[in-house]
């Protein structure tokens, strides 16, 4: 009963993606009865606007192309199938699932205005319910009321919040939050931290060191870095992402917002040009409607 609702939440999250990727290749299907340059050449223009990305919607024709000549497809009918075949492919490749295995400590980044806290809260909350102990750490000590939105999200939760004053030493907050994981014994630690791109230099650094006191101080702790990533904002995404994955080593990515936007493919474009696997995807406002990401039900979520 509850896969089923979860599945049903994600097709109801990809309804603009669907109208903006599937029900325009629907139409181009019965249009064109043959497979041929102009089917195509249609076909790109579609996967391209879609935001899945030039270099991954050529990589999808190529494979699609190399199929028809060597089976001899003509019926259009059939390439849909294809399509969700190699979406799935590329989604899939080289992807361990994701436990948290305890002692854990997940550093989450990504810019502000991303939903970062409000993820760092869902996902608390999710493990909480699967009966992992999870604390908090407030490490974006900039942000006005950072610190206190995490807290409304710790009692929502249900899990205790390790914060500083504004404008503290972020390093020391992560510091003491592994002080009080390691003393009670926690499974999880979620650590927030700052997201001001406009001062990539000290961001960057102020990451650097966070790890660096992970590492002296939470040696055995099995160590993840989510960032997360707006889906509305469509490639910027994957410039995002390629800036945080120099600076710190992303292991993960969690996608915001994909009810909100057409443009579901970056997904796909996300995973085929940056190879991080997206562990978590957001597909509304309440806290359980950030969902484990599953490329088998995305794509069939996508194409039903």
């Amino acid at each position: 009963m509850e896969k089923k609702g979860l599945f049903s939440k994600l097709k109801e999250g990809l309804n603009k993606t669907r109208e903006g990727i599937t029900e325009r290749i629907d139409d181009l299907i019965k249009y064109y009865k043959e497979v041929d340059d102009d089917f195509f050449d249609e076909l790109e223009e579609i996967l391209i606007t879609s935001d899945i990305g030039v270099n991954t919607t050529m990589e999808i024709i190529d494979y699609i192309k190399a199929r028809v000549k060597s089976e001899k497809i003509g019926d259009t009918e059939k390439i849909r199938q294809l399509l969700k075949d190699k979406i799935i492919e590329i989604l899939e490749s080289e992807v361990q699932d994701f436990k948290v295995k305890s002692p854990c400590i997940l550093l989450v980044v990504g810019v502000n205005g991303v939903g970062k806290t409000t993820t760092i809260g869902k996902l608390a909350s999710l493990y909480k319910q699967n009966g992992k102990k999870v604390i908090l750490a407030a490490g974006d000590t900039f942000r006005a009321a950072a610190a206190e939105q995490l807290e409304i999200w710790g009692e929502r939760a249900g899990v205790p919040v390790v914060r500083h004053d504004e404008g503290s030493d972020p390093a020391a907050v992560i510091f003491d939050a592994i002080q009080a994981s390691k003393s009670r014994n926690m499974d999880l630690l979620i650590c927030d931290t700052a997201g001001r791109l406009h001062n990539k230099k000290n961001l960057m650094n102020e990451l650097e060191k966070m790890n660096r006191i992970i590492e002296r101080e939470y040696p055995e702790a099995h160590k993840e870095v989510f960032l997360v990533l707006d889906a509305t904002t469509g490639q910027n995404a994957i410039s995002q992402a390629k800036l945080f994955k120099e600076a710190v080593g992303i292991t993960g990515i969690v996608l915001t917002k994909l009810d909100g936007t057409a443009k579901g493919g970056v997904v796909v474009a996300i995973k085929s040009e940056m190879n991080i696997p997206i562990r978590f995807i957001g597909v509304g406002e309440r806290i359980d409607d950030l969902q484990p990401f599953n490329a088998q039900n995305f794509v069939n979520a996508l194409f039903e």
